[in-house]
């Protein structure tokens, strides 16, 4: 069977074109550019940078789905050497999260498939980093409150996206990625030392327990970066013809892609007899997060191709069997047609970054896993190379790692 290719030529012409714009005033960054630079220089000169990133993402994802598997309504006491588990997985991929951009340069393999790849990583270990940090502090006994938390912040790095599709420039707030993925490691040590059920007990004076106050503070922090950060850029203009997009569309208009997942996720959850959401929380996330990072892909592909992002996507069969299966009174039990959704949102997932990592790697003559030789550089001159890109990176405060 052939597929229509997902990006055109005038994409991907856009694509070799592409160059990558970010701000960055972390507070933990310039802390931990040090040990970024130490580890960087541990790694041989073969070792392709999105084979760093991949490698990171199984270990993310296997601590996480291990979590999963041992507490996955989120209810009972979760195992402390898991948690633990994903204190190092989180740690494993941010490290290598952080040095791809620098072996990259190091390599002198930088292209703009490293920064769409980088990217597409990123939004599955959002599904499963939120989904981990619900579990560890048991917040499946507050099911709604477990769903509120993903899905702010499946929508908080949507809209990190978003502000760039409008600025053409990757903004990095003081508490930002890197602070949340610290935070996050924090919990799950926390969990290790002193158990899940510390998080069930209640605040001295407070009626209600160390879990919610994780919430509520959560929610603070994504709150302060979303106005201070985002909001502002997307609606004060975009960098495109009057003051649209960079794609030239309307500066709003990705906000209809969002709500076409996470309206439908709520109203399900909502509206099902067998209460799917309450029941089978984990599962539901993981489908719906897969959705969610699928339309965080195609944003990121319109930016960076300066194309306009359409609305419906292949990906939202999988919602809709939901919605269509309770309008026709389950006709089918809802636990299997929740599955059938996973399923579908993580094949298509899959399909789509598999096509247009071909197309790519095809049109700029390169590899996804491996350097080719005329790439490579002496180590001198890597070296060299590297040390420079430290010295600028820590003068200008941008220590972020993506890479083109």
């Amino acid at each position: 069977m052939k597929f229509k290719p997902v990006l055109d030529d005038t994409q991907l012409k856009r694509l070799s074109e592409h160059k990558y714009s970010c701000t960055s005033s972390s507070i933990l960054e310039p802390f931990l550019q040090p040990w970024w630079n130490w580890v960087v220089q541990c790694l041989p000169l073969w070792l392709a940078p999105n084979l760093i990133t991949i490698t990171g993402l199984f270990v993310n994802i296997l601590t996480s789905l291990v979590l999963v598997y041992y507490n996955p309504d989120g209810k009972e006491e979760s195992p402390r050497w898991a948690a633990l588990m994903c204190a190092a997985g989180i740690f494993i991929y941010q490290t290598l999260d952080a040095i791809d951009g620098k072996q990259a340069r190091r390599t002198n393999s930088s292209s703009p498939l490293g920064e769409l790849f980088d990217h597409g990583c990123d939004s599955l270990s959002t599904v499963f980093v939120a989904l981990a940090a619900c579990v560890t502090v048991g917040l499946g006994t507050h099911p709604w409150w477990m769903f509120f938390q993903c899905f702010t912040g499946f929508a908080l790095f949507y809209c990190a996206h978003w502000q760039t599709y409008v600025s053409g420039t990757l903004r990095f707030g003081k508490i930002d990625v890197t602070e949340a993925q610290y935070g996050i490691m924090g919990l799950h040590l926390l969990t290790f030392i002193f158990g899940s059920n510390m998080w069930q007990q209640n605040l001295p004076m407070m009626g209600f327990g160390w879990n919610i106050a994780v919430v509520v503070s959560v929610f603070l922090a994504q709150s302060y970066t979303f106005f201070t950060e985002y909001l502002g850029c997307i609606l004060s203009g975009g960098k495109g013809k009057n003051g649209s997009t960079i794609a030239g569309t309307s500066v709003l208009s990705p906000a209809i892609p969002l709500g076409l997942v996470i309206v439908p996720a709520y109203i399900i959850a909502c509206k099902s007899e067998e209460h799917i959401f309450e029941e089978h929380p984990s599962l539901y996330i993981i489908a719906f997060g897969l959705v969610v990072a699928k339309v965080t892909n195609r944003l990121v592909v319109a930016h960076m191709t300066r194309s306009e992002m359409d609305y419906l996507d292949s990906v939202l069969i999988g919602p809709a069997l939901l919605f269509l299966n309770q309008y026709f009174n389950n006709f089918i039990q809802e636990y299997y047609v929740l599955w059938l959704c996973l399923l579908w949102a993580a094949i298509d997932l899959y399909r789509y970054c598999h096509r247009v990592c071909l197309e790519i790697c095809g049109a700029l003559n390169i590899e996804l896993f491996r350097i080719k030789a005329r790439l490579a550089v002496p180590a001198g001159a890597a070296s060299a190379a590297l040390d420079f890109a430290a010295a600028s990176t820590n003068s200008s405060r941008n220590g972020r790692h993506r890479r083109t």
